[in-house]
Parts: C-alpha cells; sequence; structure tokens
C-alpha cells in the first residue's frame, strides 16, 4: 500500500449527509471485476441521469480534475459494509474524505485500501465546505503527520485513530503492522519458552 503523507490536489465539495455506501456505488455495479476499476460508477445515480445523461455535479467540474480530496457532511459511508464503496472512491483518484463522522466499516475499510477518513468539526466541515479556495478549485493541503486539513487562510485539524495513522503513514496493511512488532513477538516467544519449556512439547 502506498505511504500517505500529504496531499495538494483540488477538492470535491459533496455538501450532503449521510451518503451511504449503496450510493457510493450501487449493487448493479458490483458484478463487474475489480480489475475493470469502480471509478465511473462513483456516486452514479448522482452523477447520471435515469437516461445516463450526466447532471450538474462537483465530481465532474472540471475545475476538479485530478481531485483527491473529498468534503463531505456528517456520517459519509454509513449503511451497508460493502468495502466496493471505498474501491469505488480509490479508482475514482480519492485518497481522502473530510468529514465529521463516518460510517465505522467505511472508516475500517477505507484505512485499508489506503484512504483517509479525516474526522472534522461541523463547523470546520462547513467551512471547508464554503470555502471560496474550494469553490475555484484551488489546491487544498492534507498534512497527515500534522492532522490538518488547509484551504486558503483556513486551517483545519482533523481526528483519526493513531493506530491508522501509523498505518496510512507507513503504507501497512494489518499483517504489516504486526510484523512492526516482530522484536517484541521474538522477545516474548524467548521468554516464554525459558518460563514455559514444557509448553514447546504439547501437541
Amino acid at each position: 500500500m502506498e505511504p500517505f503523507k500529504t496531499l495538494e490536489t483540488p477538492a470535491i465539495p459533496l455538501a450532503l449527509a449521510n451518503v451511504d455506501t449503496d450510493q457510493l456505488i450501487p449493487a448493479r455495479f458490483m458484478k463487474r471485476p475489480r480489475a475493470e476499476g469502480y471509478g465511473p460508477f462513483l456516486l452514479h445515480d448522482f452523477r447520471r441521469d435515469a437516461g445516463g445523461g450526466p447532471r450538474d455535479n462537483p465530481l465532474d467540474d472540471p475545475r476538479r480534475t485530478g481531485a483527491a480530496v473529498l468534503i463531505a457532511r456528517r456520517n459519509f459511508g454509513c449503511g451497508s459494509s460493502r468495502e466496493a464503496a471505498v474501491y469505488a472512491l480509490r479508482d475514482f483518484g480519492v485518497r481522502c474524505v473530510v468529514a465529521p463522522s463516518f460510517g465505522d466499516i467505511f472508516a475500517s475499510n477505507a484505512v485499508k485500501n489506503g484512504v483517509l477518513p479525516a474526522r472534522v468539526s461541523e463547523a470546520d466541515a462547513e467551512a471547508l465546505l464554503a470555502s471560496l479556495a474550494v469553490a475555484e478549485g484551488r489546491a487544498v493541503r492534507v498534512d497527515l503527520a500534522a492532522q490538518t486539513v488547509s484551504a486558503g487562510n483556513l486551517v483545519a485539524p482533523f481526528a483519526i485513530d493513531p493506530v491508522w495513522k501509523t498505518q496510512l503513514l507507513n503504507g501497512w496493511d494489518d499483517v504489516d503492522l504486526t510484523m512492526a512488532e516482530q522484536p517484541s513477538i521474538e522477545r516474548f516467544r524467548a521468554q516464554d519458552a525459558k518460563a514455559r519449556p514444557w509448553a514447546g512439547l504439547v501437541g
């Protein structure tokens, strides 16, 4: 997994609350192999009308070309546990979602796929959504080590679980996180072998 340090890209302002995983990728598109990419189907029914034509929406705004940050309102990624919702975001190019709160399973899936769920206050989310820098498509900066999102003169702190922060900074999955403790594991095994020499004979 690619380490996450900083991002400087335009941001997609999605001024919606309770965006659920069924909206992020409708179930009918999940029959496709992941290798084909889920990015085109991200928020499909928000971006396309019943006939498949484009709606006016921030994801397809030319000012957001190359955007890797999405800013939304509370409870982003609620609903079902489908990991494909994160696949769609990542395949679209999103590396960070900024919101006041997230669905628990969505946030965990995001980290496992290298997407930062940056939790800001309600007030800061609204300030970012209203920011002239965001509206004009100027680059915002996300700094994971400092835990800040900056847009113009606005600097918003964000919260993240410290274990998730470590994983993202290093590009570690759960196995990598465990292997980082290998010296401690080996010390424990050596101490345990001395304290319980008979344990190795069991079985």
